[in-house]
């Protein structure tokens, strides 16, 4: 679905003073917003182009220059990438005042091509091989998060001690429980509808502080665009109330930890193409053969679902985040679920993804990995009934990023989908996680070792 400016109607509402920013982003590798802010009279002259460092790909979370990435580094000279606006994207923010947002994607200088390791780049390749077998991939992502009474400044001083959720208990569902919580929750659900994103609601999560933000089924491109903005709108709507939001995978042990569920499905001339109303559970072949491709390829897609070293604290039994590869009708213990079976919503519900993941290069994995199963017709396994948890003989879901990384090495169908220099471009990213955490020093090892050891 549009954005909610065209170009025509950004120009008048510069002419009106209703504008007078227009910011300009691409998504890095860790999913978040780089780019620029410019005047709006500059853009409107000038909206065809713009240049940023190639480093913006090839950085890790802290934006440290991270050495062994084939496509760029300090040999190279950290050159250019062009930056194209993407205009099918303008709209107003209203949380920022007199300003508009415009994504953008990444080119070559030289060769004019886009540049293939950029997550938007990554996405755009999948559905356009979903595309030309006549479907288009339709997904939502539901995102949880934190918010904590804290701002993030005061956070980052006191080195993240002394936390306080908004709330004291769980507030799942509870609506008088997250009723202080809504001077933000309002503000972030109006002020998504206001920029275009079409926010269907939000709820408490199973945690104390912890909420739950959806918005409406749409094209996986405007999935993930609508994705980094409402965690971006989120961090930057609880930052102007004096309060902040995380979307770590697990900011605690022994606190449930934030997800982001992907829903998915193919559809064909404008209908659910998964949905046949004569088949068992409403399940059509192509479904079945979308989700067997994600069940064979589950390892080997998990890096791009939980990316980070702290991802996989997240897969505990007990707390609603799967720890088995496995599909079933309605189960949230299965990594896979089947949600709306028997009816023309009847869709995919990957359940393995964490709040941290990149929505570009998780929806591109999920997608490769479903037409995967589609070209091959494979045969979907039986689906499992009762507690995953507890069925010990079930496919696991990689353990570490360690495991996930070796499995997204050695994973020809990955490397086929995305091309080789992609795949060796995120397993770099992986590496330097681990060399990093295996070189800290961690509280907990100070506090187990420090006396005793």
């Amino acid at each position: 679905m549009p954005a909610n400016l065209t170009f025509q109607t950004l120009k008048a509402a510069v002419q009106a003073g209703e504008i007078d920013t227009v910011m300009v982003a691409l998504v890095d590798m860790q999913g978040r917003l780089m780019g620029k802010r410019f005047h709006a009279a500059h853009f409107i002259e000038n909206p065809d182009e713009t240049h940023c460092c190639n480093y913006l790909l090839a950085t890790d979370i802290e934006m440290n220059t991270v050495q062994g990435y084939q496509a760029t580094g300090w040999a190279a000279g950290y050159g250019d990438y062009v930056m194209k606006p993407d205009l099918s994207t303008l709209r107003r923010l209203p949380w920022a005042p007199g300003t508009a947002f415009c994504m953008v994607d990444l080119y070559d200088h030289h060769t004019h091509e886009l540049i293939p390791h950029a997550p938007r780049s990554v996405l755009r390749s999948q559905i356009a091989r979903a595309e030309a077998m006549g479907y288009t991939p339709m997904m939502a992502t539901e995102l949880e998060f934190f918010l904590f009474a804290q701002g993030y400044k005061d956070l980052f001083d006191n080195g993240y001690a002394g936390l306080v959720p908004t709330a004291r208990y769980n507030v799942d569902y509870a609506l008088t429980g997250t009723a202080a919580d809504e001077p933000v929750m309002r503000a972030l659900r109006n002020g998504l509808y206001g920029a275009g994103i079409p926010v269907e609601n939000s709820k408490g999560e199973a945690e104390a502080g912890q909420h739950e933000i959806n918005a409406k089924y749409s094209d996986a491109l405007d999935t993930a665009d609508m994705h980094v903005l409402i965690k971006a709108a989120t961090k930057e709507i609880a930052q102007a109330h004096g309060q902040s939001a995380t979307f770590m995978a697990k900011y605690r042990h022994g606190r449930a930890g934030s997800s982001s569920h992907v829903h998915q499905s193919l559809f064909r001339d404008g209908a659910n193409a998964f949905h046949d109303p004569n088949a068992e559970h409403g399940m059509s072949d192509l479904m079945r053969h979308y989700l067997a491709g994600q069940l064979a390829h589950a390892e080997a897609l998990t890096y791009f679902l939980a990316p980070y070293v702290n991802s996989y604290k997240r897969f505990v039994t007990g707390l609603f985040a799967p720890t088995k590869a496995i599909w079933s009708i309605d189960n949230r213990t299965a990594g896979f679920r089947v949600c709306g079976d028997g009816t023309r919503g009847v869709r995919v519900e990957c359940r393995i993804g964490g709040a941290d993941l990149n929505p570009y290069l998780a929806c591109a994995a999920l997608l490769a990995a479903g037409l995967d199963g589609v070209e091959r017709k494979l045969g979907l396994e039986p689906q499992f009934s009762g507690d995953a948890y507890a069925a010990e003989a079930a496919r696991q879901i990689p353990k570490t990023l360690g495991d996930a990384a070796r499995a997204l090495d050695g994973s020809a169908m990955l490397r086929a989908a995305f091309g080789d220099r992609v795949i060796d471009h995120y397993l770099r990213a992986a590496e330097w996680e681990l060399e990093e955490q295996n070189r800290v020093v961690t509280d907990w090892e100070l506090a187990r070792g420090y006396e005793r050891a």
